[in-house]
């Protein structure tokens, strides 16, 4: 995996959009708690937050996909429908597709992370993925994408999905856990959930310059209290 700046890379992906659908509280979401794993059990969170770390590593004093909690955000969204599978077709037949269809597994996301996880825990042995240096981790996130880890089904299928989810937690909004100080929006200069643009829309070639809003703050930044409905 070439050393490209992420903020070259990212500034042309935006805002990805998350595919998020279980929120993580709001101390969670603001970073100032830590994350206990409900779907990693710990060598898997730590495989998890290793790979993370190379695929958004911080650039500089930009901090990357760890320090974000897009860990969380993965773990999150996997004991809730997305990783359920609530909007995926699992009842078959199943065939090997071709590339240009994606997808193609008879597999939720969450059984797709487990099945993928135990098998990288098998072919890497005795030596845990953290253990690796910088170098040694991006050759093998190289063979995952390659699909040229053991496993029940192409790894890149695993890889793939690990490099989408990561880019979701980075640049959802950080009620889902990941996004943390809304450090995605910033790196790429989007305002976020601002509930309107009347005052400025017809503005047109000037810069909207103001800090990032989260869906869970209200116009002074600060978190509403959704607790008594």
């Amino acid at each position: 995996m070439s050393e490209v700046s992420r903020r070259q890379l990212f500034r042309g992906a935006g805002a990805a959009g998350a595919l998020a659908a279980l929120p993580a509280s709001a101390q969670q979401a603001s970073g100032t708690s830590p994350h206990t794993y409900r779907f990693f059990n710990a060598p898997e969170s730590t495989f998890i937050e290793a790979a993370i770390d190379r695929l958004i590593p911080a650039d500089g004093d930009q901090p990357g996909a760890l320090w974000a909690g897009v860990a969380t955000y993965i773990d999150l969204q996997l004991t809730g429908a997305y990783g359920l599978g609530a909007r995926l077709y699992t009842s078959g037949p199943w065939k090997q597709g071709l590339a240009s269809q994606g997808y193609q597994l008879p597999l939720t996301p969450s059984q797709l992370y487990r099945s993928a996880l135990e098998a990288i825990a098998r072919d890497l042995g005795d030596q845990s993925f953290d253990e690796k240096n910088s170098g040694e981790q991006d050759a093998y996130l190289k063979r995952l994408e390659n699909s040229e880890v053991p496993m029940p089904f192409p790894s890149g299928y695993f890889f793939e999905t690990l490099l989408a989810n990561t880019i979701e937690g980075f640049f959802s909004d950080p009620m889902y856990g990941g996004n943390r100080d809304m450090v995605g929006w910033k790196l790429i200069g989007f305002p976020g959930a601002y509930a309107s643009y009347l005052d400025v829309y017809t503005k047109h070639g000037m810069k909207f310059d103001r800090e990032p809003l989260s869906i869970a703050s209200h116009g002074r930044g600060a978190m509403k209290d959704h607790s008594h409905g």
